[in-house]
């Protein structure tokens, strides 16, 4: 093998979709960096991989990347690991990742699967363009609704409740995709505007939320007159802004709107 960093994949649920190639690197590099020891040892006791490994997890990774950099600086070869899918993609690895490229030390990467991108293609919403802003914040989510194509996020199932309630405030307008389990038995798609979706069975599982792009119709004048209603009783710049996000229209039509209206308190 080249000496360097490998940064590998691996399956995301279902073990048949380790690939020989992560395998065999796996097998034969000389030390490998995981997320977690001990899930990595299940995965590592079914493919026979018993090479040595050191933990590398969101809490030391800043404290453990200099010591592996001496280590590949030295002639070794590391591997990096998460807990399932592509490392540094919501997981550990960056950092090491961006070590490594400043210390020019070559970087090879063994694809595997990874949720977001799954759980993309599982929806049928437009896959041309898309943002992947990792875990659900509601406090980001105004802006978020900015982003006119496709969004992604993670979710857990203790949030998920609260987050479909949260996107029908925000986003009403635009169709979500809750994926789960992806790879698993129990691998299931639910697709409807939140509104819709707020009183199902909570999902359990490992969580990816899909948003649809935002449409490119704006809402009718009945449906903005609804909106008016449901926050008149906010700031003239809080209403304004919420409109504008909630409608598709702009900050200036929704100013516009409100002050016909009979605007809000200032």
């Amino acid at each position: 093998m080249q000496s360097g960093l490998y940064v590998v994949g691996t399956p995301i649920g279902n073990l048949s979709d380790m690939s020989p190639r992560a395998i065999e690197v796996l097998q034969n590099v000389d030390l490998i960096a995981a997320e977690d020891t001990r899930v990595f040892g299940k995965l590592a006791s079914h493919f026979d991989i018993k090479t040595k490994r050191v933990s590398c997890h969101e809490h030391n990774e800043r404290d453990v990347v200099p010591n592996l950099i001496e280590k590949l600086h030295n002639g070794m070869t590391i591997a990096v690991v998460s807990d399932a899918g592509m490392p540094a993609v919501s997981d550990p690895g960056f950092r090491l990742v961006r070590a490594a490229r400043a210390e020019n030390i070559p970087v090879y990467v063994v694809p595997s699967a990874t949720a977001a991108v799954s759980a993309l293609v599982l929806s049928g919403f437009p896959s041309n363009r898309f943002t992947f802003c990792g875990f659900f914040d509601e406090k980001k989510l105004r802006e978020d609704n900015k982003i006119p194509h496709t969004i992604i996020y993670y979710e857990s199932p203790n949030r998920i409740m609260t987050t479909i309630a949260a996107l029908a405030r925000v986003m009403p307008e635009r169709k979500i995709a809750i994926v789960r389990e992806i790879t698993k038995i129990h691998e299931e798609t639910i697709i409807g505007y939140p509104a819709e979706l707020m009183n199902i069975t909570p999902p359990r599982g490992e969580i990816v939320i899909v948003v649809e792009p935002r449409p490119e119709i704006k809402m009718s004048d009945d449906d903005i007159s609804n909106i008016v209603n449901d926050i008149a009783a906010t700031s003239m710049k809080s209403a304004a802004a919420e409109l504008a996000a909630r409608s598709g229209i702009s900050k200036k039509e929704a100013y516009k709107i409100l002050l016909d209206k009979g605007g809000a308190d200032d």
